[in-house]
């Protein structure tokens, strides 16, 4: 037995999902950015991308009609009812928690946003404020609460490969986004880098 109904959990995903739209759109003035830079940087952005804008909705659709267990292969089948309970109450909070934290860094970064990996510009400040006080990497964070959340709310084990996925790629993006973050505000950005975690907030 499902804690949450699927059909309204599908219209949750939709709404915050449309919300964060909005929120990109006013906050840094644009909605899709298109990736640049090496093959690693884009790499990761198309799969934020996909992930956000094909993944999400998909899922959201799939669980409105009901259609989700029955399509999956990869479908994970609970024995007891408390461990799908345990599940969805965890994949919710991770879920909302990724959107809020995603929210909060677009706002705080606003015309300072720029995709993952880039270079910082001329014009770009180095943003130590907000959900950047407490992680160098919000967004990062915020993704994959979002996937991981996504993958307990709909128990399937595909969708935890995709977790598993977005966590190699960011992994290997960071050290690159944050060497070009050191050139371009050198012992600030050390400074800011020994105050801060890099993906989960006090765990250095």
């Amino acid at each position: 037995m499902h804690l949450f109904d699927q059909r309204i959990l599908g219209i949750a995903i939709l709404f915050l999902l449309g919300i964060l739209v909005i929120v990109k759109r006013v906050a840094t003035g644009s909605i899709l950015d298109k990736p640049k830079g090496n093959l690693m940087v884009q790499l990761v952005n198309i799969f934020n991308l996909f992930f956000l804008l094909v993944v999400n909705p998909l899922a959201a659709i799939l669980l409105v009609t009901r259609l989700l267990a029955t399509i999956d292969p990869t479908h994970l089948a609970t024995d007891g009812p408390w461990i799908l309970m345990v599940l969805e109450m965890v994949g919710l909070l991770l879920y909302v928690v990724g959107y809020l934290l995603m929210a909060g860094a677009l706002i705080t970064l606003g015309r300072h946003y720029q995709l993952g990996g880039s270079p910082p510009r001329s014009e770009d400040k180095l943003v130590v404020g907000g959900p950047y006080g407490l992680v160098r990497h919000p967004m990062y964070t915020a993704a994959l609460s979002i996937s991981l959340g996504l993958a307990c709310l709909t128990q399937s084990w595909a969708f935890f490969c995709v977790f598993g996925i977005y966590f190699g790629l960011i992994f290997l993006l960071i050290p690159m986004e944050e060497n070009g973050l050191r050139k371009a505000y050198s012992e600030h950005y050390d400074a800011y880098q020994q105050k801060t975690s890099k993906l989960i907030p006090f765990f250095y």
